[in-house]
């Protein structure tokens, strides 16, 4: 046996049976023994760092899961108010077996950066349905509240959406006249008679009690016989691939 591998193993040994008597709280070695591994130990790891990095990448691993589990329980409170809000856009088909659901902002730059990958989801996977819950989170402070029910409307517009995100305002910097030249004047006055200010605010209720801490923020869920193993909650930015994945998880 070469020597790294009996260090390693005196290594491991020397943990776990200090595990053990931490556990039965009775000494299995003596201090001189102790002090001795103790050194032995720390030269190992010292001559073979790369093992803590693993040890890290292991416990960010473990981290991931325990926070996706946690998304998931909250997700399954709230399916109804993530699925079946009859002010929140819907694009797709009506008996599409998973949803696709983006809580975003026009204004944040993720969200713009994020929307090509979003449109050519759509195309590839038109079984699957698309939530957008607008939450303006940079402009919740400011003008945005002046438009609230444009903007919210737009959601449901690809072609709206597509023109609001090339203005490249973002992080507080778009106007009301950069939505009214993302659509349509005619569609414009029309969607001016209702206030969608309501609907924003169960959006902002809805992804704080999720546990989102901004924008954008996906989830991609089951709409039928929806379980926590088949949810994923990305919080950010997220690729192609990876949605992907997400989605097929769900429709498993």
């Amino acid at each position: 046996m070469k020597k790294t591998s009996i260090i390693a193993l005196i290594v491991t040994t020397y943990i776990c049976f200090s595990a053990t008597a931490t556990a039965a709280k009775a000494p299995v070695f003596t201090p001189e023994q102790e002090a001795r591994i103790g050194e032995i130990a720390g030269d190992y790891l010292l001559a073979h760092p790369e093992i803590l990095v693993q040890v890290s990448q292991k416990l960010q691993v473990q981290q991931r899961e325990k926070q996706q589990q946690v998304y998931a329980m909250k997700v399954m409170d709230k399916l109804k108010q993530l699925t079946a809000d009859p002010d929140t856009p819907v694009i797709g088909p009506a008996d599409a077996r998973v949803a696709v659901i983006e809580f975003f902002d026009y204004q944040c730059v993720h969200c713009s950066n994020l929307a090509p990958t979003i449109e050519k989801l759509m195309k590839q996977r038109a079984d699957v349905q698309y939530i957008f819950k607008e939450w303006p989170i940079f402009g919740a402070a400011g003008k945005i509240q002046r438009w609230p029910q444009t903007a919210a409307w737009l959601s449901g517009m690809p072609r709206g959406r597509k023109r609001t995100y090339r203005t490249g305002h973002i992080e507080g910097d778009l106007t009301a006249s950069d939505i009214e030249k993302a659509t349509k004047p005619a569609l414009l006055s029309a969607v001016k008679t209702k206030d969608m200010s309501a609907a924003l605010e169960r959006n902002d209720s809805l992804a704080q009690a999720l546990g989102l801490t901004g924008t954008p923020g996906l989830i991609v869920l089951p709409l039928k016989n929806a379980t926590p193993a088949k949810i994923t909650v990305i919080p950010g930015a997220v690729g192609a691939e990876q949605l992907m994945a997400a989605i097929d998880k769900a429709g498993r």
